[in-house]
């Protein structure tokens, strides 16, 4: 899952050694691999409680509305308190709350209550979201301005390390060292172990941000004016965020159903286990889309790539779900590959030729990562209602409306000259 670009306007400041600042800026790469790490833990942790309290498919997607809420309830609130308190009192305090969320997975598990675990992980994702709110900034400023989308590169290909990994983190600690756990014996129990060890660590980076000196940054709130204002006024933003909302939406949904999908046994039959380590090939395919990505942008304009990639994940999805055994398996973990690049591609297309409005845009488009929470509990419901693999055909619909974003959605129209009040 893509880090949010966070939607605050920052003064000039001046350049800063990066070799002066080396520790600090490894130190930040290790807050984005973190929020990956975290983020696509949610997949595991899904078919586990679905079978330690015997959950439907839309009482267990609720994990993830109540995770991706957070970014939609939390980032205006976080912004405000980040902008009084500064970005790095911010940062602590977003890695304090997110270990407090992953300390509350112990008392959900002792009492056995769904509902705590739920309460935990918004908890979790509010901290994380005041985390993406505060670092960003600080990425930029740890060098050469020239280099600074270089840097932001650098910390994004961390945070797709971090959603890589944690499949195997996840099946090893949860489902056992074998795979062969099945969530049908689970106990809410086995979840506290991985999360106290994520609490250790994100209390220990709280403690070095705490204590490291880093460059304070002027900095002003912008967001203000999200939801009136200029920004809404451009039709290729507007229908941009509705993008992002779909995409978001679209690879958490897949993500999410996963382990469920490669484990039906009219699909691949694995045990849950087995198909969480899979899911590294998933994430792991969107890292490598990233580089070949970036290499293919430099020749084809981005709109007609978002658009072929929409068109080829509808295509993996549909062969997928018409299909059995390894073909099925390997199509849908495909889509992966095609997902990589949407998320910035869709993010830049959207905030063409806006000017001032800008921040109000960036804003806007953080917003719509509310995707995440509502098209997969939509999913939970058609996979109750029609099944897991019919089920599918929602995040297919997503990237229907991607492609028509990249080839006729993103394309910049001549505003009627008005005053603006």
């Amino acid at each position: 899952m893509e880090t949010s670009i966070q939607p605050h306007k920052i003064d000039e400041h001046p350049s800063l050694p990066t070799g002066g600042y080396r520790f600090a800026l490894i130190s930040l790469t290790t807050l984005f691999f973190m929020w990956g790490f975290i983020t696509c833990l949610n997949d595991i942790l899904i078919p586990y409680l679905k079978g330690a309290f015997s959950l439907n498919f839309t009482q267990a997607m609720l994990i993830q509305f109540c995770f991706f809420s957070a970014y939609f309830i939390v980032s205006l609130p976080a912004g405000m308190v980040v902008s009084r308190i500064g970005y790095q009192k911010g940062i602590v305090l977003g890695l304090g709350i997110a270990c407090a969320g992953c300390l509350l997975f112990y008392p959900a598990a002792s009492m056995g209550v769904y509902a705590i675990f739920l309460i935990a992980l918004f908890v979790l994702a509010a901290g994380i979201t005041i985390l993406q709110v505060s670092a960003n900034p600080y990425v930029t400023a740890l060098g050469d301005p020239k280099t600074a989308s270089s840097r932001l590169t650098m910390t994004q290909a961390f945070n797709s390390l971090g959603t890589t990994v944690a499949p195997f983190f996840g099946s090893y600690l949860i489902f056992g060292a074998s795979g062969e756990h099945n969530s049908a014996t689970a106990s809410a129990s086995d979840v506290q172990i991985p999360y106290l060890i994520l609490a250790t660590a994100l209390l220990l980076l709280a403690l070095i941000f705490l204590y490291l000196k880093l460059p304070k940054l002027n900095h002003t709130n912008a967001n203000t004016k999200v939801f009136s204002g200029g920004a809404w006024q451009h039709r290729h933003l507007v229908l941009g965020a509705l993008g992002i909302f779909m995409y978001v939406g679209a690879e958490v949904s897949i993500g999410s159903m996963l382990v469920n999908y490669l484990a039906n046994p009219d699909v691949a039959g694995l045990s849950e286990g087995k198909a969480s380590k899979l899911l590294a090939y998933f994430w792991g395919g969107a890292m490598v889309g990233r580089f070949i990505g970036a290499l293919v942008m430099q020749k084809i304009s981005g709109g007609k790539v978002l658009a072929f990639n929409g068109t080829m994940a509808i295509a993996l999805i549909f062969v997928s779900i018409s299909s059995t055994g390894s073909v099925a398996l390997w199509a849908m973990l495909g889509v992966g590959l095609f997902n990589s690049i949407m998320f910035p591609t869709i993010f830049s297309l959207a905030l063409q030729k806006l000017g001032k409005h800008t921040p109000q845009g960036s804003g806007i488009l953080c917003l719509a990562i509310v995707g995440g929470a509502i098209v997969p509990l939509l999913q939970g419901v058609l996979a109750d209602s029609v099944g897991v693999t019919l089920s599918f055909i929602l995040p297919a619909l997503c990237y229907v409306y991607i492609a028509y974003y990249g080839l006729i959605g993103c394309r910049v129209t001549e505003l009627k000259t008005t005053k603006e009040v």
